[in-house]
């Protein structure tokens, strides 16, 4: 067992994840870059350390229960606690085929595929749930634990209902609404813990997920993310932020 600070990231082979997990370690944090192929995950791994960061990869697919409690149970054996956990990992499936020429989503919600929505759902609404569940003894165990929820702009009915110009993607919005509200779930029942949790909204940013369309570097993205895993005692939980601050529900 070791005392050093240990964080998780989940779905960081690449993207946004795989540039959390870089500032993290820049941070000395041992990270643990959570991704559910094994090619993929220690190749990125590897990258980094190659880097002269410490960081290694865990075999973690949070669509599965099984693998999220053998990810569990594998770091239980390594480490005594999880100072941060970085709840990352996301889908949208059919969103790329649904962008016109010029980038802008043309599907309407009522021809959105149910399958597709449902996947979708059990990545980013159920993953973090299962992966927040799983690792909370060592996450309790740490002396201020903080846990990210990776959201998005379109998880907000505020800024949904008053922008007109706004992507209506039903079912990746409405997964990260309900991302959003899981946040404050747990922020509620873990403050008495001393653990933060909130959700980050990185911005429309170039990575797979959208065919690289997205205007913003994962650098800029993972500055927000960083931040609210790095908070000070006395700062925010239950909130929902970008880098320039709260943002409405």
């Amino acid at each position: 067992m070791t005392t050093r600070k240990n964080a998780l990231v989940t779905g960081a082979n690449k993207g946004i994840g795989r540039e959390t997990v870089r500032r993290l370690a820049a941070l000395d944090y041992k990270v643990w870059l959570g991704a559910r192929d094994a090619e993929r995950g220690e190749t990125a791994a590897q990258a980094l350390r190659d880097e002269g960061f410490d960081v290694e990869w865990l075999a973690l697919d949070v669509a599965s229960d099984d693998s999220v409690a053998a990810a569990a149970k594998t770091a239980a054996a390594r480490i005594s606690s999880v100072d941060v956990l970085v709840n990352n990992a996301g889908i949208a499936p059919g969103y790329v085929e649904a962008l016109a020429p010029d980038g802008r989503y043309q599907r309407p919600p009522s021809q959105e595929d149910i399958a597709h929505m449902k996947a979708t759902y059990d990545v980013n609404v159920f993953g973090p749930v299962r992966v927040t569940r799983a690792f909370l003894p060592l996450l309790q165990t740490s002396p201020a634990a903080r846990i990210v929820m990776v959201s998005s702009y379109l998880g907000s009915l505020a800024r949904a209902s008053g922008n007109s110009q706004s992507p209506n993607v039903m079912g990746y919005g409405s997964s990260k609404t309900a991302l959003n509200a899981i946040s404050l779930a747990f922020a509620r029942e873990l403050a008495p813990h001393g653990i933060m949790v909130n959700a980050a909204a990185p911005g429309y940013t170039a990575t797979d997920l959208n065919a690289h369309r997205g205007g913003r570097t994962v650098q800029q993205a993972a500055e927000i993310i960083v931040r609210l895993a790095t908070l000070e005692p006395g700062g925010p939980t239950g909130g929902y932020f970008d880098e320039n601050g709260p943002l409405p529900w």
